[in-house]
């Protein structure tokens, strides 16, 4: 069954102007009213109630610490073009489709979907790139769909085993999610590393066996037989970070690195203790799948796998601000200022 372009749940006219986010420059965000044009034919009219604001990317964004001549990101259709200025840039947004395009099913009026799209207020989008939100998950839930699939390639490609000692770096976001996700494998220990007090407890909360500050955490490469972890995860976004990932590990140990430094750069020592030790370091990136799962495991699977991780997070404690989208320079203010202020923010359109 298909219809023309109607009203959503209110069954009014579809919204016919809407709000934007730019990154402007080096911190310096603005909203700015635009038309939302009629959905094509094959498209929907998604009304935004919830984005997430991502910590990591967007504050490198944010502070104009990415690479501009990069291309936002390949396998995101509303991510066009690269990061310079001024762009619109986000990939965690959740909302109601408002108006269907007539060759689209009337099924789809008035769901509640996810989007790998900027902070907007109203967008258009063909319903093969929308995600519907299952009915027992909450909108703030379905916003940190992104950070529970990034979690979950973390662990894929860290492959982690029965009996080993692990350590994730960076109790963040993904490093939370992904430390939850750890916990429910039978290992010997899952030490989280981390300098804010109030995410190494939250880790524990989630899991993790034991938690350190970064000055404690040279002892986790010297215990144990043999010494050392058998897998570390860089998850700070901090490129020194990465010394102290490699130095956690043992011989033969492997160092997944998912943080995304942007330009910053830090020396990393890669002398004796690395090579003689003949330590593995290997990037993980959730838009594509490793080379060597493809055979099983497709992207809708992963999102599969996804869903049900998410719906083991604590949100109402991760989600720690909740800021309306008119007021959001003072969401990446609050965030650019240091991690003790934030853990997830939210900006809502409602």
């Amino acid at each position: 069954m298909t219809g023309s372009v109607e009203g959503g749940r209110s069954g009014v006219d579809p919204p016919t102007s809407g709000r934007s986010l730019y990154f402007a420059g080096p911190r310096t965000v603005r909203i700015e009213s635009e038309t939302v044009p009629d959905p094509g034919p094959d498209e929907v009219i998604v009304e935004a109630r919830v984005s997430a604001v991502s910590s990591g990317t967007e504050l490198l964004i944010y502070r104009g610490e990415m690479p501009q001549d990069l291309p936002a990101d390949e396998t995101i259709d509303a991510l066009a073009g690269d990061l310079t200025y001024p762009l619109k840039y986000g990939y965690a947004t959740v909302g109601d489709v408002a108006a269907t395009g007539g060759n689209v099913d009337d099924g789809w009026r008035g769901r509640t979907v996810f989007a790998f799209n900027p902070h907007e207020s109203h967008f258009t989008a063909k319903p093969a790139d929308l995600v519907p939100v299952p009915a027992d998950v909450s909108p703030a839930t379905a916003a940190l769909l992104p950070t529970a699939e990034t979690a979950t390639t973390l662990v894929m490609d860290g492959r982690p085993r029965v009996g080993e000692r692990v350590v994730v770096f960076g109790a963040g976001m993904v490093g939370l999610v992904t430390t939850s996700i750890l916990a429910e494998f039978p290992l010997e220990r899952l030490t989280v590393v981390e300098p804010v007090s109030h995410r190494r407890e939250m880790a524990a909360t989630l899991g993790a066996d034991e938690t350190l500050t970064p000055a404690d955490a040279a002892q986790v490469g010297t215990r144990g037989d043999p010494p050392g972890a058998d897998l570390a995860y860089e998850l700070s976004g901090q490129p020194a970070t990465l010394d102290d990932a490699i130095d956690a590990v043992g011989y033969d140990g492997r160092v997944v690195v998912g943080s995304w430094y942007g330009r910053k750069r830090a020396e990393t020592d890669l002398g004796g203790f690395f090579h003689r030790n003949r330590i593995d370091v290997s990037s993980s990136q959730v838009s594509t799948l490793a080379p060597d799962l493809r055979g099983r495991w497709t992207k809708e699977r992963r999102m599969g796998t996804a869903w049900e991780r998410l719906r083991d997070v604590p949100t109402d404690r991760l989600v720690t601000h909740r800021v309306p989208f008119a007021d959001a320079a003072e969401a990446y203010r609050l965030l650019d200022e240091g991690p003790e202020n934030a853990l997830q923010v939210l900006l809502t359109h409602e």
